[in-house]
């Protein structure tokens, strides 16, 4: 008789998280549209604060969700409009 392997949830949900990283950074590298890009480059890094709060780091996940997928996304929405002659 064997004992059934289970995984932890919180071993689940990290690799779930990390997955939709690496979806978000290859969507980022891989599309054609830059406005699509940059979101989708936003949208990793929320995904990595979420994998930061599962993990126990607060203060790492506040740093970035507010600089790396706040900040960081919002200039570069800032300078695609005004290479792109958005006045």
């Amino acid at each position: 008789m064997s004992i059934p392997m289970s995984i932890p949830v919180i071993t689940l949900l990290t690799i779930v998280l990390c997955a939709g990283i690496l979806i978000s950074g290859l969507l980022a590298v891989t599309l054609d549209n830059m406005l699509s890009a940059v979101i989708s480059a936003g949208l990793a890094s929320l995904f990595a604060s979420v994998v930061y709060v599962v993990l126990a780091a607060p203060d790492v996940a506040m740093t970035e969700a507010s600089i790396g997928s706040g900040l960081t996304t919002m200039i570069f929405l800032y300078a695609i409009r005004k290479t792109q002659g958005g006045d």
